[in-house]
């Protein structure tokens, strides 16, 4: 009985074009894969001090393997397309970040920035890392 009414459920979803695009993995493979652009994009507010490079430079290629492999399935996913097409533009913003912070002088320009401020007594702003309690460093 509950094997002829998943099958007439099923039956009636899949004739419909819109329903059965919306009950696959078509459309909820690139829905929950948008979790990881949007978390980029919601990082780039925070310190560049922050971002991981290994994890950034993994995240550019695992975004711009998947945009071809998008294209290459049958048929075309382009909501999958479009969603690594964002995570790579994000994750290349948090790349940038990361180089500019750690090789281009970003950190020493902002350190500059808040000596001068200081100079002329104007309030600096000052955001310290808070090391993970569980974490000991070892020196």
């Amino acid at each position: 009985m509950a094997a002829a009414f998943i099958k007439a459920a099923n039956a009636k979803i899949r004739s419909n074009p819109w329903t059965d695009y919306f009950c696959s993995t078509h459309f909820w493979g690139p829905a929950s894969n948008f979790t990881i652009p949007l978390a980029a994009i919601a990082d780039t507010q925070k310190s560049p001090d922050l971002i991981s490079g290994k994890m950034t430079c993994a995240l550019i290629v695992y975004a711009f393997t998947f945009m071809r492999f998008s294209l290459a399935v049958i048929p075309p996913n382009r909501l999958l397309f479009g969603c690594h097409t964002i995570n790579a533009t994000a994750q290349s913003v948090q790349g940038y970040r990361f180089v500019d912070w750690h090789y281009w002088g970003g950190k020493e320009k902002k350190l500059l920035a808040e000596k001068e401020a200081a100079a002329k007594g104007q309030p600096v702003l000052v955001v310290k890392k808070v090391q993970n309690e569980n974490h000991l460093e070892k020196k």
